[in-house]
C-alpha cells in the first residue's frame, strides 16, 4: 500500500519561503528508527510522523538526526495536510499527543491557531556565560536567559540579529537544544519583533521559522511591550511571520502554510526498517 508523504512551507502563505516540513500520515505506528531514515531522507528540518489514535493523531517530529520534544512549524504543517487531505472536517480541530502533551490546531479562513504549551526565559545572573558570548561572534547583549530548551538573547537592534554570523561548532557545544536570538523591530514594521534560531545540535544550523522557539518569544516580548498580541518575524533567508498571543501557562500561535509537493513512498521503502551501518 503506498505511503503519501506531502511537504509544506509553514508561517506562509507562498510557496519557497517560510519553513519547509515534511508530513507523512500512517495507517499504523512504525518504527522509530524507520521514521528517523525517512527524516533523512526528506533532509529538511522536519519530518512529522501520524497515526490516528482514539480521536487525535499521535504525532512524533524527527530532525535529520534525532527526535525532538517539541515543533511548531511541523505542527502546522500536519494541521494543514490533515484538512487539505480530508483526514478532518474543515470545523473539526486538529489534536495531537505528542511528547510534550496534548497540542490542538483549530482552521480559520486564511490562518492555523495553534495551542502550545508557554515556554517563558529566566533571566541568567550577570556575566554573560563567555562561552555563549563567543559563540554569537562576541555581540554585547542587552539581556541572557534560558528555559528547558534554549538559549534566548536579547539584542539592542533589528539590524544586529539581521547581522549575527554565529559559530555553530561552538553553538553545538552549549549542551542546549538552541539559541534564540531577538530584538525589537525598527519603527514602520508591520512586525513587534524580530528573531533568528540556530540549533546545530539538533542538525539544524539555522531554523527558518520556528514555532517553539516563540513559546518563549511570546512570553518574554509581552512582558516588554505590555502587548497582548504580538507579531514576530523570523528573519531567516527564507523568513516568515508568527503572530502569538501568551495567555498564562499555554501560548496560541497563528501561522499560513501552503503545500508545495507531494510524493509516494516505494515498497522498499516501506519494507526496511533498520538504521543504516
Amino acid at each position: 500500500m503506498a505511503l503519501r508523504i506531502t511537504q509544506v512551507d509553514a508561517f506562509t502563505d507562498r510557496p519557497f519561503a517560510g519553513n519547509p516540513a515534511a508530513v507523512c500520515i500512517m495507517p499504523a505506528a512504525r518504527d522509530a528508527a524507520w521514521m528517523q531514515n525517512v527524516a533523512r531522507e526528506m533532509n529538511l528540518s522536519e519530518t512529522a510522523f501520524l497515526v490516528r489514535r482514539d480521536g487525535a493523531f499521535h504525532l512524533r517530529w524527527f530532525t535529520p538526526v534525532t527526535e525532538v520534544d517539541l515543533c511548531g512549524h511541523a505542527t502546522l504543517a500536519s494541521a494543514h495536510v490533515l484538512w487539505e487531505d480530508g483526514h478532518l472536517n474543515p470545523d473539526e480541530p486538529a489534536r495531537f499527543d505528542t511528547l510534550s502533551g496534548r497540542l490542538e490546531a483549530h482552521r480559520g479562513d486564511d490562518w492555523i491557531e495553534m495551542d502550545f504549551p508557554a515556554e517563558a526565559p529566566r533571566e541568567i545572573a550577570a556575566p554573560p556565560p563567555e562561552h555563549l558570548i563567543g559563540a554569537l561572534g562576541g555581540i554585547a547583549p542587552e539581556w541572557i536567559g534560558a528555559n528547558r530548551l534554549d538559549y534566548l538573547v536579547a539584542l539592542h537592534r533589528e539590524a544586529d540579529v539581521r547581522s549575527l554570523r554565529p559559530d555553530f561548532y561552538a553553538i553545538r557545544r552549549l549542551g542546549m537544544r538552541g539559541v534564540i536570538v531577538t530584538a525589537p523591530a525598527e519603527p514602520g514594521r508591520d512586525y513587534d519583533f524580530v528573531s533568528r534560531y540556530f540549533a546545530p545540535l539538533f542538525g539544524v544550523d539555522e531554523d527558518p521559522v520556528t514555532g517553539s522557539a516563540h513559546c518563549c518569544l511570546g512570553p518574554f516580548w509581552a512582558a516588554r511591550l505590555g502587548r497582548e498580541e504580538l507579531i514576530g518575524f523570523q528573519a531567516s533567508a527564507r523568513g516568515g511571520t508568527v503572530v502569538v498571543r501568551p495567555a498564562g501557562a499555554r501560548v496560541r500561535l497563528w501561522g499560513q502554510a501552503v503545500t508545495v509537493m507531494r510524493g509516494t513512498l516505494t515498497d522498499a521503502a516501506l519494507e526496511t526498517d533498520l538504521m543504516p551501518t
